[in-house]
């Protein structure tokens, strides 16, 4: 889930919104302002309750930020990079660069965001309570005493034992703990996220048809979103194992053409699309790596602007594209292959010099010839792809 709107930096972590979160904004605030709070607390203007809506609906997305934040810094404390935090229609998104290494900071890092999301909730009950001692009830009152109870029922749904829930995560932790086994702690955890998903859009289908509300199309809308993440998430497990071990010079296209960053769109056309296979080209400027054109941003040019527009004028900048060394795990790559790039990354020298390109296509090689590969490392330890072998105890940091 990808951010439309940067809101800048929190301890060094990127944060965005994705419009989607536009919508459960206007539906938090139309459901408060014209349902829940009238109802509740009558006697007051329209504006009063829109006002106590929009600010019910702000307050919750910062109740979300924090909930996100708290996993993005244990995170990184746990050695995890972590590439920003995006709000969204069904919530918070963090994105981490790479998995825990131990069960231990497995756990850590799920449960720490319910308790969060606890402690928020404690802070709004406390204010509730000594604005309505201090006032009486009220709007205000009222609205704290949401926010309250709306992180409260957030902390208690994430802990439900369903990935992509953080109760997916603790389970996949304990299971790992007990097991010794990420891959199948994790399999276990994608499918019983399936299962729960199933159970939303079942129960969220059955309270459609007899009349309840349109609540039932929100149950099926997250558990359609439960049972795609899950088995999102059982796929990824599937790869990591098969490609545990593996560097990736190993998988690369060693060598590949590299362009100058001012030469023009067509120069690049005459002198490299037609001529060679490749669809993707690293831009060069002083030997730096200086951005990524693909064919598609070379199609994507209009055709009476390609002698004029520069090769860094449509390339996706250099701060955007992934990069690894030969060295590298091809594992920690993965999940930095996505954005403008195409999925492609590319591959750096030790003095920074471009060797190598890493495809969806040499990533797909990859995987069908991993049985194959009998010189690896060491072995994986049970399909855990993130302890070495020698870790007696992997619920240890």
């Amino acid at each position: 889930m990808r951010a439309s709107i940067r809101l800048g930096q929190i301890a060094g972590i990127k944060v965005g919104l994705n419009f989607s979160v536009l919508v459960i904004v206007v539906i938090l605030v139309f459901g408060l302002a014209f349902g829940r709070f009238p109802e509740v607390n009558p006697g007051f203007s329209t504006w009063a309750y829109v006002v106590a809506g929009v600010a019910s609906a702000l307050l919750l997305l910062v109740s979300l930020l924090v909930h996100e934040l708290a996993h993005a810094v244990v995170a990184r404390r746990n050695g995890i990079e972590v590439a920003g935090i995006t709000l969204w229609l069904l919530g918070g998104v963090a994105e981490l660069r790479g998995e825990p290494r131990s069960a231990g900071a497995d756990l850590r890092i799920a449960a720490v965001g319910p308790l969060a999301s606890v402690v928020v909730g404690g802070i709004f009950a406390i204010a509730a309570f000594v604005t309505s001692a201090a006032t009486g009830p009220g709007l205000g009152v009222e609205t704290l005493a949401y926010l309250a109870g709306i992180n409260g029922i957030l902390a208690v749904f994430n802990l439900i034992p369903a990935a992509p829930l953080d109760g997916g995560r603790v389970l996949r932790a304990f299971l790992w703990w007990r097991r010794g086994d990420r891959t199948a702690a994790a399999v276990t955890a994608a499918r019983a996220g399936r299962v729960f998903g199933f159970v939303l859009i079942a129960l969220g289908f059955i309270e459609f048809v007899i009349g309840v509300g349109f609540g039932g199309l929100w149950l099926i809308l997250i558990g359609m979103f439960v049972v795609g993440a899950a088995s999102s998430e059982e796929q990824q497990t599937r790869v990591n194992a098969a490609l545990h071990g593996i560097r990736v010079g190993e998988v690369m296209t060693p060598d590949p053409v590299v362009a100058d960053a001012g030469r023009s769109v067509q120069n690049l056309i005459d002198e490299a699309v037609l001529t060679h296979r490749f669809s993707t080209y690293p831009l060069v400027e002083d030997g730096r790596l200086a951005g990524l054109v693909t064919l598609n941003r070379v199609r994507a040019t209009p055709s009476d602007q390609r002698q004029t527009l520069r090769l860094a004028d449509i390339a996706c900048p250099p701060d955007e594209v992934p990069t690894a060394h030969p060295d590298d795990p091809l594992t920690d790559l993965l999940p930095r292959m996505a954005g403008c790039t195409d999925g492609r990354a590319v591959v750096l020298g030790d003095g920074g010099q471009v060797v190598g390109l890493v495809s969806p296509s040499d990533i797909s090689r990859a995987m069908q010839t991993s049985d194959f590969r009998g010189s690896r490392p060491y072995p994986p330890p049970r399909g855990a792809d993130l302890t070495l072998p020698h870790d007696k105890n992997p619920w240890t940091s």
